[in-house]
């Protein structure tokens, strides 16, 4: 079973950027289709973006489109949002997922607080 730990989160000015990471460990993230969710206060969980395990397939929310984008790097086991122009829409907390078979593992997730 895989364990997921997100980081990278905080707090910054509309216009910012910021980048979150998701660490793997306990098995290697190859094969993984990895994905990242947001979910605001009142707010249910909603996709933001997915990568498959290739890196040759990435898919995001409307929402986030052009402005935010997603990575990984197997060899550290790590997938990343690089999230750029932030809105104060954006905030949310943030976290990652893995995908294989049929089994899903969540992190605890990260927050991400952006200021108009």
């Amino acid at each position: 079973q895989v364990q997921l730990v997100e980081s990278g989160g905080g707090l910054v000015q509309a216009g910012g950027s910021l980048r979150l990471s998701c660490a793997a460990s306990g098995r290697t993230l190859g094969g993984y289709t990895m994905d990242w969710f947001r979910q605001a206060p009142g707010k249910e969980r909603e996709f933001v973006a997915t990568i498959n395990w290739s890196s040759e397939n990435k898919y995001y929310a409307d929402s986030v489109k052009g402005r935010f984008t997603i990575s990984r790097d197997n060899g550290k086991n790590t997938v990343y949002l690089q999230m750029n122009s932030l809105k104060p829409e954006d905030t949310a907390v943030y976290y990652c997922r893995g995908r294989i078979g049929g089994n899903h593992y969540w992190g605890q997730g990260t927050q991400v607080t952006v200021s108009s």
